[in-house]
């Protein structure tokens, strides 16, 4: 038999582009990346655009640890999960970042070594959630985060835990957790005996498993206890247990290694064994807490129901059906919020006409979104040792629930006070504490604490003294968390989206992680001014996990936004209404699936119809009362799994067309149809597969132009994948093939310049002057951050970036949007100057005891190579008011102006215009009378103008 050599290589081919983007980057891939971006931000012309970060602040972001000064409390360091290390000396009152000079700020653990002064961080998250963004090692500080190297581990992806020893700071301990999607052998117990030089792995389990947990006995370093745990995740399921999670032992100082949570040790052993914490009071005593993904004792389930359930109808015959009585059945079709056409008369002809059968009134109610929550497991236990760990004993009688619910997974953290060893902390949903070993517990939580608790630091000498990391920053207590000071100055907030309206001053909204959505004016100021008015100037309309937000171009007061799974509302900001609009199946189909962060469009030809995206394409045309799908599955139809999968993830309408719709999805499929869903036409097929759609776009300046975006992070896949056609998708150009290795989230066009393309990534923004040939990286002012959502102003040209982790961004994009090629080929070019509004505040403030309120404008110029240039102020005749110099760098550069003017260029104006008052003000400085003036720019004798007018 013969096989054409072609056919053996496209099969070849074929397979090497499969296999690719179903594996993770390795190490020297991401290695190789992080020095592209780093020659690409010294190089960028695009380097000092600067960015201002606009916040929220006070609902902040998740922590992962807190670490505190043992001898002056009042000075920690915290650790957010993609916000960056945290450093406060005032107890939280202000804090500063020290993490965001280094390659990532994705936080697993920290560690501080107090008498040195060195920092360890152990970057890639510790929790295993939708968006827990990988690191690249462990990073180290030797002067307090001024500086940090890379000591190794790269292939870690997330870590554990890190202990160092206190009587040698050179030896440390790291608990790797490993990849969070995919296999890596660079997981298990690693230890350092020289500062970080060198690494020995100490324990593996198994290329799945990682260490979660590591602990150490006080006062005797040998004695330490380490947390394996099993698990695997992928786009449509989570396991977080497996026969490889358990608890080991060394008396060591971690160079050796025995697994103790045996058969006959009291300890659960098996499938079941998920996410365990640790917390060593002595040599003796041990405290964990477990995720225990078992399955309950039926026969210990007490309550039950009177009512119908949907396990009734699964084996309910038609006669049975047929005789429910149907105050029974309405009953279950309403508190099951079955949609309102749905009665027992009706659905009992359905019935009878055979178009319905009864176990469709099971299957009516169960979908990939519930499916996560609908599991009867054990979940949260405690259980103690007090042989150090030979045997183990249950610590409570009953089911702790409500604690972990159904994802523990994102818990398992166990405290216990220093100098009490019956009196121990869990963190969950709640934070629980209990005085009696852990027979009893108690809700320590309060209004003003954020649920969803991931660190607890217990003061050594006043166990009163707590402080607390959650889902919405820190907490502070002082009297065993009886009360609570919230510390939130950071800007960590974690967006999903954000939108902006059109009013003037125009309004920005967001979604964010576990913090609800939120709408604030541009001009809303991040400082403490609201603790005296009472009123924070940003405003939350909606709770859950906050999603996408779409806001009527005609009334701002109509806003369309909700939580996660689809469920979403539209509100009525002037009456406070709110009207649930997901689209409900129907009954005989199968559930719709919706994605976590489901998409939703109102569509730019008309306000009304509002576009909702299951696993199908949903349309309203009257802002979301009634739905009809206007596509089939447009999904490869899901996979078993206990999370949503073959869901649409992005949708896009062109503005030249009405009915001209663009779909994408979770698993790698892109759409198109012409005709408003009258068919479809899939053209993702040259593209890479099984990766998720994070955004595809139809062009605003031509009609057959869009653009697709992939985000292989659920694969553990950092490539770039971003791509153009300019007919309609039948053929594709890769754009990203410059840009350094980081999943991309989203690209933008620019209204006004359709050369200009920018595009968030999980490491940072980039911007392309050329439609993709190159690409620039932004970094002025904004770390290395995930970056989730782009906005763009169109009245106000700003640019605004929706972070995982700090929160909103935002610059002007005026500059760029005119760096035309004629532009960017000149020596020197100086671009318009905006006018200026006087004021008799320059210069003064209303006490001599308050600083004097200084204005500044910005000079914006480009220039084709780096040098110094002289900026002078000119009346219009040239009478010189001021100058001054300005060091320049190739590409766009940024001189601040204060508006003062010199003693002598006081002189020469009251020369030109004697009638002139410029008198100096209580800083001992002179001001820009109201006039017209010239900034006169000169760069080795090319000299370039524009005017400008203070008002």
């Amino acid at each position: 038999m013969k096989t054409h050599i072609s056919t053996i290589l496209l099969l070849f081919f074929a397979s090497i582009s499969s296999f690719s983007q179903q594996n993770a980057t390795n190490a020297q891939e991401i290695q190789k990346g992080l020095l592209q971006k780093a020659q690409l931000e010294k190089s960028s012309i695009v380097k000092n655009v600067p960015f201002e970060n606009i916040g929220p602040s006070v609902m902040s972001g998740r922590v992962v640890d807190v670490d505190v000064n043992p001898q002056n409390t009042a000075e920690f360091y915290v650790g957010y999960a993609s916000g960056g290390l945290w450093y406060t000396k005032n107890n939280g009152t202000t804090f500063e970042p020290i993490l965001d000079n280094a390659e990532t700020i994705n936080v697993g653990d920290i560690a501080v070594d107090w008498k040195e002064g060195t920092i360890w961080v152990g970057t890639g998250e510790n929790n295993s959630s939708r968006s827990s963004y990988a690191g690249i090692g462990i990073l180290k500080s030797d002067d307090k985060g001024q500086s940090w190297k890379n000591v190794g581990l790269i292939d870690s992806h997330h870590i554990g835990r890190i202990i160092i020893n206190p009587n040698n700071s050179d030896e440390v301990v790291i608990g790797v957790t490993g990849h969070l999607y995919s296999t890596n052998d660079e997981r298990g117990i690693y230890k350092t005996n020289d500062g970080g030089n060198t690494w020995n792995k100490t324990l593996f389990v198994n290329n799945e498993t990682g260490i979660i947990d590591v602990a150490y006995a006080p006062g005797n370093f040998n004695i330490m206890y380490a947390a394996a745990w099993d698990k695997d995740r992928k786009a449509w399921n989570f396991e977080g247990n497996g026969t490889g999670s358990g608890i080991y032992k060394s008396t060591d100082a971690g160079n050796t290694w025995n697994k103790i949570s045996l058969d006959g040790s009291g300890f659960p052993t098996g499938n079941g064994v998920g996410r365990i914490g640790l917390a060593v009071f002595d040599e003796n005593t041990v405290y964990a807490v477990h995720d225990s993904q078992f399955r309950r004792d039926k026969g210990k389930e007490t309550n039950k129901s009177t009512g119908l359930t949907k396990d009734d109808f699964k084996t309910m015959s038609v006669d049975t059906f047929l005789n429910l009585e149907d105050k029974k059945l309405n009953r279950y079709l309403k508190t099951n919020g079955f949609q309102e056409k749905y009665r027992a008369e009706n659905v009992k002809q359905m019935v009878r006409s055979g178009s319905v059968k009864p176990i469709d009134l099971a299957k009516y109610l169960e979908n990939a979104n519930a499916a996560l929550f609908d599991t009867p497991v054990i979940g949260a236990e405690v259980y103690r040792s007090d042989d150090g760990g030979k045997s183990w004993g249950k610590t409570h009688t009953e089911y702790l629930d409500d604690i972990f619910y159904s994802y523990g997974y994102y818990f398992a953290q166990i405290q216990v006070n220093p100098v009490n060893k019956d009196h121990i902390y869990i963190s969950g949903v709640p934070i629980l504490k209990s005085k009696d070993g852990g027979a009893t517990f108690k809700s320590i939580s309060a209004e003003n604490v954020h649920a969803d608790h991931h660190a607890l630091w217990i003061n050594p000498k006043n166990p009163n003294h707590l402080i607390n990391g959650n889902d919405g920053g820190v907490n502070i207590s002082y009297d065993d968390g009886e009360n609570w000071i919230k510390a939130n100055q950071p800007s960590v907030g974690q967006f999903y989206a954000i939108n902006v309206d059109h009013e003037k001053p125009y309004n920005v909204y967001g979604g964010l992680q576990d913090n609800g959505v939120w709408v604030g004016s541009v001009r809303a100021k991040e400082n403490v001014a609201w603790h005296q008015s009472g009123h924070y100037p940003w405003k939350s309309i909606m709770g859950g996990d906050g999603m996408q937000v779409q806001i009527d171009n005609r009334n701002s007061d109509i806003v369309y936004t909700g939580f996660q799974f689809g469920n979403y509302f539209r509100l009525d900001r002037s009456t406070d209404e709110q009207i649930y609009i997901q689209p409900k199946h129907e009954l005989g189909e199968s559930p719709y699936r919706f994605n976590w962060q489901t998409p939703i469009l109102l569509s730019p030809h008309n306000q009304d119809i509002l576009y909702f995206g299951g696993n199908k394409l949903m349309r309203s045309m009257n802002q979301g009362d009634e739905w009809t799908a206007i596509s089939g599955d447009l999904t490869n139809g899901g996979k078993k799994g206990n999370v949503a999968y073959g869901t649409l993830t992005s949708i896009s309408e062109s503005i030249f067309q009405f009915g001209l719709i663009y779909t994408g999805s979770d698993d790698g499929l892109v759409y198109v149809t012409k005709n408003s869903g009258g068919n479809w036409t899939k053209i993702s097929n040259s593209l890479p597969k099984d990766l998720w759609v994070s955004r595809v776009i139809a062009s605003s300046h031509k009609k057959e132009r869009v653009y697709v975006t992939f985000n292989g992070y659920r694969w553990d896949d950092f490539s770039a994948y971003v791509y153009m056609s300019d007919d309609y998708g039948q053929t594709w150009k890769n754009i990203g093939k410059e840009l350094p290795i980081s999943s991309i989230n989203v690209i933008k066009e620019d209204p006004k310049n359709e050369d200009v393309l920018y595009v968030g990534s999980d490491n940072g923004a980039y911007v392309s002057l050329d439609r993709g040939k190159t690409w620039q990286a932004f970094s002025k002012g904004i770390p290395n951050v995930a970056v989730h959502d782009i906005v763009i102003q169109p009245e106000a040209n700003d640019l605004l970036l929706g972070t995982h982790g700090r929160s909103i961004y935002k610059t002007n994009i005026e500059p760029l949007q005119k760096l035309s090629s004629k532009v960017l080929t000149s020596s020197l070019y100086l671009f318009p100057m905006s006018s200026i509004k006087a004021s008799p505040r320059w210069g003064s403030s209303w006490s001599k005891w308050l600083e004097a309120y200084e204005p500044s404008t910005i000079v914006k110029y480009y220039t084709n190579s780096a040098a110094s240039v002289t900026i002078k102020i000119n009346t219009p005749n040239g009478k010189t008011l001021r100058e001054f110099y300005s060091d320049s760098d190739k590409g766009l550069n940024y001189a601040e102006y204060d508006l003062t003017i010199s003693e002598k260029g006081r002189k020469a104006l009251l020369k030109e215009f004697p009638d002139e008052e410029v008198s100096k003000k209580k800083n001992g400085k002179y001001y820009l009378p109201v006039g017209k003036y010239e900034v006169v720019i000169n760069k080795g004798g090319q000299v370039e103008k524009v005017p400008f007018e203070v008002k």
